[in-house]
């Protein structure tokens, strides 16, 4: 990990001129605003509108603090990204275990990704954004990190189908078929709104839509509903 982005997650600069516990909660509330006014202006203005001014703008802190903090536009950009993907493969790794029965657990991940979808479409917009670009900065983490989580949890659904709970289906497509199911509800949300003619995907839209994926999943793989 570079310099810049070291500071990011983990900066201790100040800690000779602070007491330990303030320096810590200031950098933990620093970069916190940071990533959450990136995600919001590179979900709006993409990688290349965006400014660093408007970023720290957004998070209200001086430009200064923003470079001092992540460095370059590039550096905060990975960051976020990889913060995204990290957060939605920890959310599948809590579901997609072995122990589990697939109809708890495929039902549980669908929710908390149309959950996700609802409450940060910024970050799912933000990678489907570097996706269209080709992921130049984050095809190494998807070829890597991505790569081996999601074979660790197609080794899961095999034993699933193996036990005779589900039928023999492609694990990998069964993943990227649920991303795009959930994700879209916030990559196309204006497309949807516009057709349900509502200003906001409101709650009993997405509990409609929740109930509508999992059971096309679960009858997808020959697994009874949850009762």
């Amino acid at each position: 990990m570079d310099t810049p982005t070291r500071h990011l997650h983990n900066n201790y600069a100040e800690q000779q001129s602070r007491p330990q516990e303030s320096v810590g909660a200031a950098r933990r509330n620093s970069t916190a605003a940071i990533r959450l006014a990136a995600e919001r202006v590179f979900a709006r203005r993409g990688f290349h509108g965006a400014r660093m001014a408007e970023i720290a703008a957004e998070a209200g802190l001086p430009k200064a603090n923003l470079h001092y903090y992540c460095g370059t536009k590039e550096q905060l950009y990975r960051v976020v990204l990889e913060s995204i993907l990290t957060q939605w493969l920890d959310t599948a790794a809590e579901w997609i275990v072995p122990e589990r029965h697939p109809a708890e657990a495929l039902s549980g991940y669908i929710r908390a990704k149309m959950a996700h979808a609802r409450q940060y479409p910024e970050a799912s917009r933000i990678f489907a954004g570097e996706l269209l670009r080709g992921a130049p900065l984050i095809m190494p983490f998807l070829a890597g990190a991505l790569r081996q989580r999601v074979a660790e949890m197609s080794a899961v659904i095999a034993g699933w189908s193996a036990r005779g709970w589900m039928e023999t289906v492609p694990p990998t497509h069964l993943f990227f078929t649920i991303w795009a199911m959930t994700q879209t509800y916030a990559d196309f949300d204006v497309q949807i709104r516009a057709v349900l003619g509502t200003q906001k995907i409101d709650e009993d839209a997405f509990a409609a839509a929740t109930t509508m994926v999992t059971a096309m999943v679960l009858r997808g793989c020959g697994i009874p509903a949850v009762a």
